[in-house]
């Protein structure tokens, strides 16, 4: 089964990769119009799949990130319209110029292929991937994860008549709807036609991946974000942003996981913490330091475990940590961080370079909350993933991200000599 879809995948990318831009974003307004006259259905399968995850013990976390509402929906329709006023990056000459030999030389985007894309559940990815995909030329193979399955198939239906009102093969954007695990393990050695691979799940789906993938994998996603607040922060300001980076959305990857407070300001910032933190239902995972300091004051508090600095609590949960300086919190980022978002608050500029040259993550802040980590915020559309890697992406993953390029060469009857 999947090397039919594999096949065709690949066949489809083919026609993609020849689409003007404005034949791309005419596919991608009739996905978002699509999306919004067939709301009522896809809402009604997601319910389904939220009911059944609930009654499957599915945490209060990821329930949020399954869970479509009207308005969420609405809000997906909306960024596949955004990805159609993006720039097309197909066919950009990237560089190039005259060479000695009389050879004109030009590197030029073009589409990767087929992407694939492995994620839990998430129904936002399915749509979100499918139009960055599609504007950029590429086919794509979905495998969302075992709770979200009816909201991906009814998802992936609607786009798949939009493509074909448009004159274009299905397989451009194909789910695999078997829930069957071992179809992953089939999928990640599909290397004949999937050109790149992004897993968007837990720690378990990426070690997976990078370990039994024939196929060139690109990770991240996985957000163990810090904000370190230094001697010099404003209080009224930094409270803000660490309400702001922990309760916004707590279920995403941007979330603070992990407070560092300098040990100059700890015994007056930490009771203000705590009343900030009461207020918004965050319970406090605290250090042996700050324990002390922090458990007369109203916010609920517990003794932080080694495996809470490693981990994702994607909910109202937060550790706190007191440090010597700036070399204890970079030190501390080193070793627990996954290299995705992380932020110091200070009013000293020596600091704030130092902590940008140091802390070796894919979005490194200064007095801002981790939250901006979206390809939305960052003006790139909506995001295939948010790679922490280093090689070919790192970051949000928009346009360009799914591109790669070529050499053009154009001679006048040139020959080496």
């Amino acid at each position: 089964m999947l090397d039919e879809m594999g096949k065709a995948a690949k066949e489809a990318s083919y026609q993609l990769a020849l689409l003007s831009a404005r034949e791309k974003n005419r596919v991608l307004e009739k996905i978002a119009e699509a999306l919004e006259t067939q709301a009522g259905e896809i809402l009604t399968v997601n319910q389904l799949d939220v009911d059944e995850a609930r009654n499957n013990g599915l945490s209060e976390a990821l329930l949020d990130r399954l869970q479509l509402t009207p308005a969420r929906l609405k809000n997906i329709a909306d960024d596949v319209r955004q990805v159609c006023n993006l720039a097309d990056p197909v066919g950009q000459v990237i560089d190039g110029g005259l060479l000695d030999s009389g050879l004109r030389i030009e590197r030029r985007r073009v589409p990767l292929g087929v992407i694939g894309v492995i994620y839990e559940a998430r129904p936002n990815v399915t749509v979100d991937v499918a139009a960055l995909c599609l504007k950029t030329g590429n086919a794509a193979i979905l495998r969302g994860g075992k709770e979200t399955w009816r909201t991906n198939n009814a998802t992936v239906k609607v786009i798949q008549q939009a493509l074909e009102a448009c004159g274009l093969p299905k397989a451009a954007v194909q789910a695999i709807e078997n829930p069957d695990r071992q179809l992953v393990t089939e999928m990640l050695r599909l290397d004949r036609y999937i050109d790149m691979l992004i897993p968007r799940g837990g720690a378990g789906l990426h070690k997976l991946c990078r370990e039994q993938s024939t196929i060139p994998v690109i990770t991240g996603g996985i957000g163990v974000c810090h904000i370190l607040v230094d001697d010099t922060a404003e209080f009224g300001p930094a409270l803000d942003i660490i309400v702001n980076a922990k309760t916004q959305r707590p279920s995403t990857c941007n979330t603070v996981e992990t407070l560092l407070v300098h040990e100059a300001i700890a015994d007056s910032f930490l009771p203000v913490l705590s009343q900030r933190m009461a207020a918004s239902g965050v319970t406090l995972h605290a250090d042996e330091k700050s324990l002390p300091v922090l458990q007369n004051g109203p916010a609920s508090i517990e003794a932080v475990k080694d495996a809470d600095y490693r981990d994702e609590w994607l909910s109202l949960h937060l550790n706190v940590k007191i440090v010597a300086g700036l070399d204890e919190a970079i030190s501390h980022i080193r070793e627990y961080g996954t290299q995705h978002s992380d932020a110091i608050l200070t009013r000293t500029l020596r600091n704030a370079n130092r902590f940008i040259n140091e802390v070796d993550s894919s979005a490194v802040y200064v007095n801002a909350s981790t939250r901006f980590t979206d390809g939305a915020q960052f003006g790139l559309g909506a995001e295939v993933a948010v790679s922490t890697q280093k090689l070919h992406a790192r970051g949000p993953m928009g346009l360009e991200a799914l591109t790669t390029y070529k050499w053009i060469g154009f001679g006048d009857d040139t020959i080496r000599e």
